[in-house]
Parts: C-alpha cells; sequence; structure tokens
C-alpha cells in the first residue's frame, strides 16, 4: 500500500473498533461472513465462560458461496464443533444476508427457543464492529451489546486477507453505511470524526469504492 492509502486506511479501521471489554453476556452472536476468524473468537469468549450459547447467523453471499456452500452460519457451527464447543451449545440462523437481518433474526430465534436476553456479545470482523454494533443498539434496544472482534491489527488482517485493495474496499463501505444508513432507519447514528471522514473521501476518491451501496456516490449523496 502507499503511505497515504495505508494511513487513511489505519484511520477507518481505528474508527471502527469498539474497545468493549468482553464481559459474561446472554448469549454470543457471531456475524456470518467470509471470515473463519469470527467463528474461532466466538469458541475463545465460549471458553472464557462470557457466553453461555453462542448463535451463529448468515446465509452465503457473493464472497462466500463458494468457499461455504452450506452457508456461512453453518460453517461457522462446524468450525465451533471441531474445536470442542458441545452441539446443545450452538444455534444456527441460515437465512441472514446483512448485519440486519443478522440481529432481527438472531433475536427472533432466541425468542423462539425460549432464551431471555439482557445482553448480547456481538462477534463481527473488527472492521464491522462498529456497524454491528449500531444496528443491533437500533433493531434490539432494550439490551445491553458488547462488540467483539479477533485482537489484529490492520495489517495482520491484510496479511491473513492476503487483498489489500479488497480490505480497504470493505473498510470504505462500512464507513459508508454508517453515514447513509441512520436516515434509512437500519442503524442509530454515531459521530464520525472529521478526519475519518476526510480518509474515506480520499478513498473513495482512488477508487476504493466496489464495497459502497450500489447507486450512491461516496458520502451517499
Amino acid at each position: 500500500m502507499q503511505d497515504e492509502v495505508r494511513s487513511d486506511a489505519h484511520l477507518l479501521w481505528d474508527y471502527q473498533l469498539m474497545h468493549h471489554e468482553p464481559r459474561p453476556c446472554s448469549v454470543g452472536i457471531g456475524l456470518g461472513s467470509h471470515d473463519l476468524g469470527v467463528a474461532d473468537t466466538t469458541v475463545d469468549l465460549y471458553r472464557r465462560g462470557m457466553l453461555p450459547l453462542i448463535v451463529f447467523t448468515g446465509a452465503t453471499s457473493r464472497t462466500t458461496r463458494e468457499r461455504m456452500p452450506r452457508g456461512e452460519a453453518e460453517h461457522y457451527r462446524e468450525r465451533a464443533l471441531e474445536l470442542g464447543v458441545p452441539a446443545s451449545a450452538v444455534l444456527v440462523e441460515p437465512n441472514a444476508r446483512n448485519t440486519g437481518e443478522n440481529i432481527r433474526f438472531s433475536r427472533a430465534m432466541l425468542e423462539e427457543h425460549d432464551v431471555p436476553v439482557s445482553s448480547v456479545l456481538l462477534v463481527s470482523k473488527p472492521y464491522e464492529e462498529r456497524r454491528a454494533y449500531a444496528t443491533a443498539r437500533k433493531l434490539w434496544p432494550a439490551i445491553e451489546v458488547i462488540s467483539a472482534s479477533t485482537p489484529m491489527t490492520l495489517d495482520q488482517y491484510v496479511e491473513a486477507i492476503g487483498n489489500a485493495h479488497l480490505v480497504i474496499d470493505m473498510l470504505v463501505g462500512s464507513l459508508q453505511r454508517l453515514i447513509i444508513y441512520p436516515a434509512q432507519g437500519f442503524m442509530i447514528e454515531q459521530a464520525i470524526p472529521a478526519e475519518v471522514e476526510a480518509a474515506y473521501e480520499r478513498l473513495c476518491a482512488r477508487g476504493f469504492t466496489s464495497r459502497l451501496v450500489p447507486g450512491t456516490a461516496g458520502t451517499g449523496e
């Protein structure tokens, strides 16, 4: 990465991290994606006694349909069982195709299973922490939401994914949703520092736009 691009990407990455301290919650919800690290981190939190029950949620997307043909949530469940989590501690929600559906469908499943929920440990990719939190606070306002992800730096994540341009595209897409989705009722509004928004605009101008909401400009205007 060029130094200017790296600097701007770090601003977006650091902003997305909520820096919540994990603590015991009613349930852990692992948000489906291409990243099996979400499942690994959810399992680690389970082992640490932070959650008695796991919900993995997610169907497939354009980035996962080949790698996870049985669905993101099902592949996450298989990973958890391989790592020693008992099947009785894992619920699978196989239909969600976006973050809002992850939250709504998981909530409905827990209600169907008569699981009392006052707090949720929400596990996502590092650059999705804030988006996941803002969505859950909008759609499930009565509960406490703790965001978590695999502890790692941007450079470590890029190395793990093997595609710096794709990672930056995803960072840009996540930030855009924080800008435009509150007005659409999808998440709560959060203050975005001016330097973060400026970095986002520069990355859009450099062409890191493949994960923007279709039919929108950089700011959604």
